[in-house]
């Protein structure tokens, strides 16, 4: 079933809420939110489990302001990192005033999906809008198949198949969550796109050029820190930027650093790229690397990795 455009209210009513983005690990969620603001707001990778922080990003337009909340994706949790992450997942839907639960066209509807449709059930007060994702990686019929089968998933409030890449029906989806929103003021100040602190998006840009290549057991293993970012005195055109990324151990560590320095290297010119285009400046990366010993599973390594009860 295809969700129809629906159309702006025309009594001058405001509308003003927030909705979040659920589904399991890698369906898209991340790069479906960028792809609605309009702007890169949260990192994407090809990696499960790369959100791992709730970010907001902010649609705006005359009738409307739609506060999009990225969740990291739910899952069985295995260390004390995915136990906090799982609860903030949690948390997080019982806050909002519409939930967004994608599916990829691309897969099967399997017993991640199921359970998922089952939490949500759980908010019986909260409508449930039912998303597929990354349409163009199918066919027509294959989209039409996973729409049935989303549909037997439970009642949802609506169902919308969109691509991310493309732009299909980014406006329609923008429409449908648009209509749950309660009537009020604007949230945020005229032109931000984000409450992501601009520190905390540097980090996570930098996260996202090591997760680009590396092996299969380092992703969950990697945190970086901004520990300080300010423009060179005497130089405003220069911004320095100290980072340190912090591994489980010192095989992790060689990894990252590469033969000679090599990966290293890759890794800071790709982020710093990444970080002049987000803070239109000049960027001078100084990017450090240190072993915190089981960091995911201590609980005073993940405070002082902001990770938070």
């Amino acid at each position: 079933m295809e969700a129809q455009p629906v159309p702006a209210d025309h009594d001058g009513r405001f509308v003003a809420g927030f909705t979040c983005f659920a589904g399991r690990p890698n369906v898209g969620k991340s790069t479906l939110m960028n792809a609605l603001v309009g702007t890169k707001v949260a990192i994407t990778s090809s990696r499960p489990q790369t959100t791992r922080r709730v970010i907001r990003g902010i649609v705006r337009r005359p009738d409307a302001e739609l506060v999009i909340i990225d969740t990291p994706g739910l899952h069985r949790p295995r260390t004390l990192l995915g136990e906090r992450l799982d609860s903030l997942v949690r948390s997080t839907l019982g806050e909002v005033d519409v939930i967004g639960l994608c599916v990829p066209a691309s897969e099967r509807v399997g017993p991640g999906d199921k359970y998922l449709a089952i939490e949500l059930a759980r908010h019986p007060s909260t409508p449930v809008v039912a998303i597929v994702t990354k349409t163009d990686q199918v066919a027509a019929e294959q989209v039409a198949s996973q729409l049935a089968a989303v549909a037997g998933l439970g009642d949802w409030a609506d169902i919308v198949p969109v691509s991310a890449v493309t732009g299909f029906q980014l406006d329609v989806l923008t429409d449908v969550l648009v209509r749950f929103l309660p009537p009020g003021r604007p949230l945020y100040p005229d032109g931000e796109l984000t409450d992501e602190p601009e520190q905390q998006l540097v980090a996570e840009l930098i996260r996202e050029a090591i997760l680009d290549g590396v092996r299969d057991e380092l992703p969950h293993s990697i945190a970086v820190v901004v520990e300080e970012m300010a423009p060179r005195e005497g130089r405003s055109d220069i911004i320095d930027v100290l980072a340190v990324m912090y591994v489980e151990r010192p095989s992790q560590k060689a990894i990252v650093i590469g033969a000679k320095g090599a990966r290293l290297k890759q890794v800071g010119s790709a982020a710093r790229r990444q970080i002049e285009a987000l803070l239109g400046s000049h960027v001078y990366l100084d990017l450090r690397i240190k072993v915190a010993k089981d960091w995911q599973r201590d609980p005073r390594q993940l405070r002082r990795l902001g990770f938070h009860d």
